[in-house]
């Protein structure tokens, strides 16, 4: 691929997991990408997670620059609100969508499915979104209780850095779409190669947070695509938006419990 089509790649892959309009600035971005264009996004998915994470960081750091009086648990509400912002509420829609499949689906592969599809939204839905926003936003706040900024950068970044192993390893059960050719054209290599070096580069920087931090992704992702895989038999985009959250959830507590 040439160097426009990278670019390409990676305005795909800001397009797919964020709200930020790209296509507004670059037209690139308005154009189709051929497969594979499409295929090599996933390979910036880490990097998306970073600039996500980045951006978070931006209202601590106007917070300290202004020398604002201003409660943690108030500044964690606005970052948690930033967040879903930024994500379009993407991953949270998947979210709702696998609980209520999860629970209405009664363990049949096909009536999962179809709940998945369906674009309302149930009780288990509601429950589930309220419980997972209300649990980072007491996570948040506990962190900045702690002024510790490193696990928001790296939450977003693995979260989806762990999302890539998913695509790569595990079939596509909807048979055609974006997912297929995302997992059509998925580089094995380019995931290890990230993984290796993340996982060196904190331990070189003897950052026990963040190896601790990586553990629990490989940990939490692997349990759940042993579960989509018996439910399943692979993923779908609302199974992997629901990783996400689920993953950013479990390391944000990861790392509340370390530094508690």
């Amino acid at each position: 691929m040439s160097l426009r089509d990278w670019w390409h790649s990676l305005l795909v892959s800001l397009q797919f997991l964020t709200s930020i309009p790209v296509h507004k600035w670059f037209a690139q971005a308005r154009t189709m990408p051929a497969p594979q264009v499409a295929g090599n996004a996933l390979l910036f998915y880490p990097l998306v997670g970073l600039l996500l994470g980045a951006l978070l960081l931006l209202w601590p750091s106007v917070v300290r620059y202004l020398q604002l009086n201003l409660n943690n648990t108030v500044s964690a509400a606005i970052i948690l609100s930033l967040w879903v912002m930024l994500t379009g509420a993407l991953h949270l829609d998947g979210l709702g969508d696998s609980a209520d499949a999860w629970l209405g689906g009664f363990g049949d592969k096909q009536r999962t499915l179809d709940i998945m599809k369906d674009p309302t939204s149930g009780p288990i839905a509601v429950a589930v979104l309220v419980l997972v926003l209300l649990l980072k936003w007491v996570l948040l706040s506990q962190l900045l209780d702690y002024g510790q900024l490193l696990p928001m950068l790296l939450v977003p970044f693995l979260a989806r850095l762990q999302v890539m192993y998913l695509v790569i390893y595990t079939p596509y059960v909807r048979g055609q779409g974006l997912g297929s050719e995302l997992k059509n054209q998925a580089q094995a290599l380019g995931y290890w190669l990230q993984f290796i070096a993340i996982g060196a580069g904190l331990a070189l920087m003897q950052s026990w947070l963040g190896l601790i931090m990586l553990a629990a992704v490989v940990v939490v992702g692997t349990y759940w695509r042993a579960l989509m895989m018996a439910r399943l038999g692979g993923w779908t985009g609302d199974t992997a938006g629901a990783n996400i959250e689920l993953q950013e959830l479990v390391l944000l507590l990861a790392a509340v419990l370390y530094l508690a």
